[in-house]
């Protein structure tokens, strides 16, 4: 009777400790597939253009030299309408970030910067030149130089900037809905995100 009982005991703790072990190896197994599915919604997302608009500008471009002291002047100018294409993305892959499988937490580091991008088309009118002074190659760089300097600064200025911002951050919340889903944990340079991802990231 006794080797009935201590072979039931035995048989007993033996399906206790392989339930166990399949258990922990099961945990682990949905750990790593659940990293793994994290690490690929975040890296199949490259780059995101989230905002465009159009600019127009006028430039009046005079240059003048002097000749033979200031006896003489040598002049040019030229009139020219530009018309340009602006974007602002930002590439999702520079996004920096680290999963913590243990503590079931997506750590976001650092997010990217926003690019911005003009691409001006020139017209040239009422180009003149005197001929010690003709147009060459320095003075349409310098045009060229000058228009999109200030097409860059008329784009941080504008509206475009903030919306690019607000819209990237909606982007955001797909890695939130993602790891509530899972029941993990999303986090932004150390503070966990619990609330309105646009909202949360904009006030931290």
């Amino acid at each position: 009777m006794k080797k009935v009982l201590i072979g039931i005991v035995i048989t007993l703790a033996a399906v206790f400790v392989v339930r166990s072990c399949s258990k922990d190896m099961e945990e682990r197994a949905i750990l790593r597939e659940n990293s793994m599915l994290i690490q690929q919604e975040i890296s199949k997302v490259s780059k995101l253009v989230v905002t465009e608009g159009h600019f127009a500008e006028v430039y009046n471009y005079r240059d003048s030299r002097e000749l033979f002291g200031s006896l003489l002047k040598a002049d040019k100018k030229a009139l020219v309408v530009v018309n340009a294409e602006a974007t602002i993305s930002f590439d999702l892959a520079k996004i920096e970030f680290e999963v913590d499988e243990a503590n079931k937490t997506l750590h976001i580091l650092k997010l990217p910067e926003p690019e911005i991008k003009v691409h001006p088309d020139f017209e040239y009118y009422d180009v003149s030149a005197d001929y010690f002074n003709p147009f060459d190659a320095e003075d349409y760089n310098a045009i060229k130089n000058t228009v999109n300097a200030s097409l860059l600064k008329k784009v941080k200025a504008s509206s475009m900037l903030s919306n690019a911002q607000n819209r990237f951050l909606s982007e955001l919340s797909r890695f939130y809905v993602l790891t509530n889903t899972m029941g993990w944990t999303l986090s932004y340079q150390g503070k966990v995100v619990d609330r309105n991802v646009p909202e949360f990231f904009l006030m931290d």
